[in-house]
């Protein structure tokens, strides 16, 4: 942008220089060779402006490109690094729900084991209890 106004501002100078009131010294009257130097002057310094122009465009083209590209790499590194992110998260909740499942599981195996040993002592008092009534005498 810097480079656009400076480049704008040097072409009024250049412009103002040869707009420039010709000097008092020159005849009222213009020579056609006079007439067709200075419009080869106008053509040259039409030129001139042109391809300060064209080469000021072409830096702000290359600069907006650069920039460009540089924002585009930054987003992507953004979304790399989000995509990264979520991925250990879904790995870490993957983990911890597997954990919980784990835990679970013991757990069952746990009360299925208290249940199961609950049953047998049950069983063993009731065996007892039947062969003590057997073993007593009815009075």
């Amino acid at each position: 942008m810097k480079k656009t106004i400076a480049t704008l501002i040097a072409g009024l100078f250049a412009t103002a220089a040869f707009a420039q009131a010709p000097a008092a010294t020159t005849p009222a009257t213009t020579t056609p060779a006079a007439v067709k130097a200075e419009a080869k002057q106008d053509k040259q310094a039409a030129t001139a402006d042109v391809k300060e122009t064209t080469a000021t465009a072409k830096a702000d083209a290359k600069e907006t490109k650069h920039t460009a590209k540089h924002k585009v790499k930054h987003a992507k590194k953004a979304t790399k690094a989000e995509v990264k992110e979520a991925k250990e998260e879904a790995k870490e909740s993957k983990s911890t729900e597997a954990a919980e499942v784990k835990a679970a599981k013991a757990d069952a195996k746990e009360a299925k084991a208290d249940a199961k040993q609950a049953k047998a002592v049950a069983k063993t008092a009731a065996h007892k209890d039947s062969t003590v009534a057997a073993a007593t005498p009815a009075k």
